[in-house]
């Protein structure tokens, strides 16, 4: 994308897991420190995670972030005084089908449900429970091709990944863009204001339909492939980089610019 084709950025929706975090789990200082430079120039930063609000609430609260949260990759919106304004669980036909693949292949399973996490084992009453997302995690690839192919031709739910070994699987139309669609509306800005940052498959979406979609230099191939740009690695402070080439710079520059204009 050269620099005449470049969007005003005016929200960015940063991922977390390989993305704003690096391989500790951390938010770098250099991270961090471009964040404050962002919205500094009043431009929101807001998380759009695979995980849960329990699991990735702390991050945002350590930010300072004031703006809307998409947690289990829109299965969740929150708004910006921390209340939960959408929510979208998966059909129980696609909860059966998944109990279904977890006593057929034995693959580690975990999942998020609004009454909470489960990890490794699954409760036997499922129908009491409003389920936002499940995931399996198998280094066998035969056996993550073969779920994968089950999921898909029975056509129940979205599915993606968050890691080349796994599995993510939401309620059909749930993904992160979708859920910063509904953000932009509640902001009054259109998607080609957002810049996306992200390196799964479930960051896919964002990355294509955002105005300016960033591949992490550690994205999976396919990612790199539908983003507009790719940044450095998340122990790089590959999020930092984005922010400065695609809204600091750019804002810097502009303002440079009504200055030069306004000298007599």
């Amino acid at each position: 994308m050269s620099t005449e084709e470049r969007p005003e950025i005016k929200l960015i929706a940063l991922d977390m897991d390989g993305t704003l975090l690096n391989d500790n789990h951390e938010i770098s200082p250099g991270n961090r420190e471009a964040i404050i430079e962002a919205r500094e120039l009043n431009v929101p930063v807001m998380i759009a995670t695979g995980r849960t609000r329990a699991t990735c609430g702390s991050y945002a609260q350590s930010l300072g972030l004031q703006t809307f949260l998409v947690t289990a990759n829109g299965g969740e919106i929150y708004n910006k005084d921390g209340d939960l304004i959408h929510a979208t669980h998966l059909h129980e036909d696609a909860v059966n089908h998944v109990y279904e693949l977890r006593e057929r292949y034995g693959a580690h399973v975990w999942a998020a449900s609004s009454n909470g996490l489960f990890r490794g084992d699954l409760p036997e009453d499922r129908h009491n429970y409003q389920w936002l997302k499940f995931g399996f995690d198998t280094t066998d690839d035969g056996v993550r091709k073969e779920i994968v192919a089950e999921l898909t031709e029975r056509g129940l739910t979205e599915i993606t990944n968050s890691s080349p070994t796994n599995i993510e699987v939401n309620a059909i139309g749930i993904n992160k863009a979708n859920a910063i669609k509904l953000v932009c509306d509640e902001l009054g800005i259109d998607m080609q204001d957002v810049m996306a940052v992200g390196d799964s498959l479930n960051d896919i979406a964002m990355i294509q339909e955002a105005g300016l979609g960033v591949a992490m230099g550690n994205a999976q191939d396919l990612v790199k492939r539908k983003a507009d740009w790719i940044t450095a690695t998340n122990v790089n402070d590959g999020v930092a980089a984005a922010i400065h080439r695609w809204v600091v710079l750019p804002k810097t520059e502009a303002n440079k610019d009504n200055n030069n204009g306004n000298d007599f």
